[in-house]
């Protein structure tokens, strides 16, 4: 197959490998002249993934003549740029090609998932792909479980075939909602993660965190329209766990700096790429607000973050919260 993966960070590199690996002819394209230069001199994309980049994968700037013969289109980029993205490609992609997505995200300004955004602009089928997928991890052919969704099966299963391999392991699930929504949601609970860890606090708080966190998840998505089973999958509580446990993650990372006292702005210059969990946040917070949906951690964290509020007041909050029954939302 001829692949088009629009945007060479740590994922967007990793999928390439990955699908090059498969014997697929596979071109890589971003907007940096200066990136693509460097890629092509050292063949490395250091600032992101300190791997080999083969030879034969294509480097390109040029987006117009990328998309041409391309039957497959991934959105490997920020979730605050799908649309221009998906701009740039209106009136040059056929309508026959299909796009996958892996941004997880919610725009923070017309509260779409990225399937709904890029839906909006193009015709074409969508097919989202989520789940526990460090980039470190999948170029480096360490066993990976994910999941697809789309409006159309048919779709998901021509991308499972093309996309799977003894190492990478694809499932579907017809609830593209919550499996949009668990991919992007997870990413406010790593921050909190990260800050409970940068506070001192220890494995007793973690848990907590995810299991309640996934309780949040879980109530906004279902008033959004996904099937609350689908919070118990991959893009549910196995993207939560690997998100808010590894170093890997940047918002896991981001949130240990802000609980070492460090302010956003510091915490994000210093992780140097997107935490993608600062902008959901937002999105999530007034998704609750519109909604009237309770999620306490999601309302601390967006106190933390955008009101400068100090983590241990958050978490004393959270703690001192009238008493509940675990189960009383459902």
């Amino acid at each position: 197959m001829e692949i088009l993966i629009l945007g060479a960070g740590s994922w967007g590199t990793a999928m390439a490998i990955h699908l090059n690996d498969l014997g697929h002819k596979i071109t890589l394209w971003t907007r940096d002249i200066e990136q693509r230069n460097y890629i092509l001199k050292t063949r490395y994309n250091k600032k992101y993934l300190d791997v080999l980049i083969p030879y034969n994968i294509v480097i390109t700037t040029d987006i117009k003549e990328a998309v041409k013969n391309n039957s497959i289109i991934i959105f490997a980029v920020p979730s605050d740029v799908v649309r221009n993205v998906a701009v740039d490609l209106k009136g040059i992609i056929d309508k026959k090609t299909i796009i996958v997505n892996l941004a997880k995200g919610i725009e923070t300004t017309s509260l779409k998932r990225m399937s709904e955004v890029i839906n909006e602009i193009l015709d074409n089928t969508i097919v989202v792909l989520s789940g526990p997928s460090h980039a470190e991890e999948v170029c480096r052919h360490i066993p990976t479980a994910c999941v697809l969704s789309s409006k159309n099966i048919n779709a998901c299963e021509y991308i499972q075939d093309i996309f799977m391999n003894e190492n990478f392991r694809l499932y579907i699930n017809k609830d593209i909602i919550g499996v949009e929504l668990g991919g992007a949601l997870k990413n406010i609970i790593a921050l909190g993660a990260g800050i409970s860890d940068g506070l001192g606090f220890g494995d007793n708080t973690k848990a907590a965190l995810m299991t309640r966190g996934l309780a949040e998840i879980s109530r906004l998505g279902v008033a959004l329209g996904a099937d609350p089973l689908t919070f118990l999958g991959l893009s549910g509580m196995g993207d939560l766990i690997v998100t808010c446990t590894s170093m890997y993650s940047r918002n896991r990372r981001a949130g240990i700096k802000i609980g070492q006292g460090k302010s956003l702005k510091e915490a994000l210059k210093e992780i140097g790429m997107v935490v993608e969990g600062v902008k959901t946040t937002e999105s999530a917070y007034k998704l609750s607000q519109i909604h009237n949906i309770t999620m306490p951690i999601t309302k601390e964290m967006y106190s933390i973050l955008f009101e400068g509020k100090n983590p241990h007041d958050a978490v004393y909050n959270l703690m001192t919260r009238s008493k509940k029954h675990e189960m009383e939302y459902i």
